[in-house]
């Protein structure tokens, strides 16, 4: 799913099959938060709920009540999916127009996708997007819903993304990329697919929020208790977090600011933008009634391992940056101990929880970035949970995941097995060859970092060096 977003309107595009029904579960919750029915009509009674809705919806105002539709375009190689939506409960949210399908399919090959489906149908897609960003009073961006493991999300999807960054260079773009996980995986060329994706990303993306299946399973079944889990019940973990992230956007709140300032505070290094989302509370429904979080549990919780939405460990790297955007309102009790203005209060509560959290694992955190986890704030709760918090962090320990994937990348690679199925769309080897190398760069680049992290005296001395080199060649 693309979105397209200003200072207050943001639009967004469900790519392939995965983003669709992401999208799907995202959108059923967005209008839940904002009062408004399946249809698009407002039935709540909050001034806030629709105070900022125009950041992802367009209002129409004919005869009736204002009509609030998405700024959307969904798009698949194949028409099950999206003849599923206009059929379905949300059949009647989303502008006819904004549907971009085709009866081919792309048949899990990025070849087909990036090369020849795709290419056939990207200047429609184009001319939908331009529709959408034109409504907007102040275009600020893009965001993309796509999976990297098939054919539609990772071909067709990158081959907008570039696309998108030509024409709109000076625009933030941003991903939610569902990465294949190993133990969860689908299809044979997946680590094909998603290595090819990668090689593009980390040159026309500004933030890739990574989540991958293995993460989701672990959180549905260790956590929420849900045997045999479903594509839906892993697709309302993902819209938790798209809600989460995109609610300093949505609502007024203390600290809140916009993805390109979001983007400013977490992205130290242009190529090193993949961030790891997390999430909290989960628990089991059964145990709803019991669960009451303080805030310095809820900061804790999005650290640890066991809430992350990637499959990594943070110990085994450390945070460059990161950002927590907490909801809702804790006791009262808790911010009196703070101040008599609650939310000066609640604030200077959060601020603290973070440091002391810092404090404590000091060792986890860059110490050459000052203040480099940053904080936003807003009163109005997810529906059904009283308070929550969502985090994007930029760990090193990311390599852990393109790491998994080169290997696997490679074992195939080396004997060229399933070769012709890209070539014969007109794929060249050397591209195989550039995307392995591209990660190869990017894995040495996170490990140039632990390494300086944890030798801190060589990166004060490389800095001198480079001071004495410049002061030489003068």
């Amino acid at each position: 799913m693309l979105g397209v977003w200003d200072q207050g309107c943001y639009s967004r595009k469900i790519t392939p099959q995965a983003g669709n029904q992401v999208g799907e579960a995202f959108w059923r919750m967005l209008l839940a938060e904002h009062g408004l029915d399946d249809a698009g009509m407002y039935k709540g009674n909050d001034p806030q709920q629709i105070a900022r809705a125009g950041v992802y919806f367009t209002q129409v105002d004919s005869s009736g009540p204002t009509k609030y539709v998405p700024r959307s375009v969904q798009v698949d190689l194949e028409s099950g999916v999206c003849n599923r939506l206009r059929s379905g409960p949300l059949g009647q949210l989303f502008r006819p127009d904004t549907y971009f399908t085709s009866d081919s399919g792309a048949g899990n090959n990025w070849a087909k996708g990036y090369y020849t489906e795709g290419a056939e149908l990207i200047d429609g897609i184009l001319d939908i997007v331009r529709r959408q960003s034109e409504a907007t009073e102040a275009l600020q961006g893009f965001q993309i819903i796509h999976s990297l493991g098939g054919g539609t999300g990772a071909g067709l999807g990158l081959l907008l993304l570039s696309k998108l960054r030509e024409e709109y260079p000076d625009r933030m773009l941003s991903t939610f990329s569902i990465l294949p996980a190993p133990n969860v995986s689908e299809t044979v060329v997946e680590p094909y697919n998603s290595l090819l994706s990668v090689h593009q990303l980390v040159d026309n993306c500004d933030l890739t929020i990574c989540i991958d299946n293995e993460a989701l399973y672990d959180i549905a079944v260790r956590t929420l208790k849900i045997k045999s889990p479903g594509y839906k019940d892993l697709n309302q973990l993902i819209a938790k977090v798209m809600c989460g992230v995109s609610t300093s956007l949505r609502f007024p709140g203390q600290l809140n600011g916009d993805l390109r300032k979001l983007g400013m505070n977490l992205v130290p290094f242009p190529r090193l933008h993949f961030l790891m989302p997390s999430f909290a509370p989960f628990y089991d429904p059964k145990a709803r009634t019991f669960q009451r979080l303080s805030v310095p549990e809820l900061t804790s919780s999005l650290f640890d391992k066991k809430n992350l939405l990637v499959a990594s460990d943070p110990r085994f790297g450390r945070y460059l940056t990161a950002a927590c955007i907490f909801r809702g309102k804790v006791s009262s009790h808790e911010a009196e101990v703070w101040c008599s203005y609650y939310e000066i209060a609640l604030l200077t509560l959060v601020q603290n929880s973070v440091m002391q959290l810092q404090r404590k694992n000091s060792n986890l955190f860059v110490e050459w970035i000052p203040d480099n986890v940053s904080v936003s704030l807003c009163s109005v709760p997810p529906v059904g949970q009283p308070q929550a918090a969502v985090a994007l962090a930029n760990s090193t320990c990311m390599q852990e995941l393109f790491k998994r994937n080169l290997d696997q990348f490679a074992l195939m690679f080396k004997r060229r097995a399933f070769l012709h199925w890209y070539t014969g769309e007109g794929m060249d080897v050397m591209e195989f060859t550039e995307a392995e190398s591209n990660t190869q760069d990017l894995i040495s680049e996170y490990q140039q970092n632990s390494w300086l992290i944890m030798h801190p005296q060589y990166q004060e001395a490389t800095v001198e060096e480079e001071e004495a080199d410049v002061e030489g060649e003068q």
